[in-house]
């Protein structure tokens, strides 16, 4: 499957997008992990999909027994084992999020910072996040507030300045919707939207909301 974060947003240009000027954003982004960070108890099998090329892996790798980043960029895994000297329990694996296989189950997936849109991720991508997970896991899904556009579109603006995205489309540019005139693409989930997907899901869940950037959906198996 063709991927923006494949072919053009990836590797040091992925990682140019987190060397962010912005105050606001680098609390978005701080909040998000220690959101997670405060959950964990040092004995968890965890999965990060999405991964990029680990920022949040290398975050949460002290805090978890295990740690695979997930990403359809080779460029992003090859950059990741770079990154990720040093913290042998955490490694990068590259693989489409439509297409996954792995031998194990997981006692956290993470699917941060928007990564359902990045992931262009349906119901299918979904169902197999939910059967990944071991007994008594949890899922993690998490898309931006409302109350973040502000910031989130001033963050890509940065981007597009910086050449890492197009020139943004205003006139497309909307209701929690970023468009491109490259072709790029950013939607978001809404609250409601995600309690949907966790009701469907048939599991114990619920929503949360982090820092007035982030809404997390958490889907915990039985």
């Amino acid at each position: 499957m063709n991927n923006y974060y494949a072919d053009k947003l990836n590797s040091q240009s992925l990682f140019r997008v987190y060397e962010t000027d912005i105050p606001r954003v680098k609390q978005y982004l701080d909040e998000e992990i220690d959101f997670v960070r405060r959950k964990l108890s040092g004995t968890e099998r965890v999965l990060e999909m999405a991964a990029g090329y680990g920022r949040i892996v290398k975050e949460l790798a002290p805090y978890c027994d295990s740690i695979i980043g997930m990403d359809i960029s080779a460029e992003n895994v090859e950059l990741g084992k770079e990154y990720l000297k040093g913290y042998p329990n955490a490694s990068m694996v590259t693989m489409d999020a439509h297409d996954m296989a792995f031998d194990r189950n997981f006692n956290v997936i993470l699917c941060l910072q928007n990564a359902l849109s990045a992931m262009r991720a349906n119901t299918s991508v979904i169902d197999h996040i939910i059967k990944l997970l071991a007994p008594g896991g949890t899922a993690y899904f998490s898309s931006y507030s409302a109350k973040f556009w502000e910031w989130r579109l001033k963050w890509f603006e940065e981007q597009a300045d910086k050449g890492l995205l197009g020139k943004i489309d205003y006139d497309q540019t909307k209701d929690g919707v970023i468009v491109c005139k490259d072709g790029f693409r950013a939607i978001t989930h809404s609250p409601e939207q995600l309690r949907k997907i966790g009701e469907k899901s048939g599991l114990p869940c619920r929503i949360e909301e982090v820092d007035e950037s982030s809404v997390f959906l958490m889907i915990q198996n039985k």
